[in-house]
């Protein structure tokens, strides 16, 4: 049961990222392109149909519309484009992961806060 559930999550993050790929295709109809736009932002978005802060049925919406919208999303868009999408999603998803540049980051980011606060700190304490 896992195994069935650990690779439709594979196949979802795929799909996810093909539909971003292909939302930069010209080939794609603009509707595919502006449902691909709604479903990430609604993902995306802080606000629900139904709160998060009810139990069950606040995640039950992002369980159900979401998979549901990426699966709408995938029957506007041609065939032939989201094969080519899916396989370029795919070769990316294999891709090696740089700890490095994450770590570069996550440095640039901390010492960008410590510079904000510093700098708000002599403001308010002047």
């Amino acid at each position: 049961m896992s195994g069935k559930l650990r690779d439709w999550a594979r196949a979802l993050k795929r799909d996810v990222h093909a539909i971003y790929l292909a939302s930069r295709d010209p080939r794609v109809p603009w509707y595919a392109k502006a449902l691909a736009v709604a479903v990430a932002g609604y993902a995306l978005s802080p606000i629900d149909l139904i709160p998060d802060f009810i139990p069950v049925l606040g995640y039950l919406d992002d369980v159900i519309l979401v998979p549901l919208g990426i699966v709408l999303v995938l029957r506007l868009i041609p065939p032939q484009i989201m094969a080519e999408h899916r396989a370029s999603a795919l070769v990316q998803q294999d891709r090696p992961v740089s700890r490095i540049a994450a770590f570069a980051i996550v440095c640039v980011w901390m010492v960008s806060a410590v510079l904000a606060g510093w700098l708000v700190y002599g403001h308010v304490a002047a």
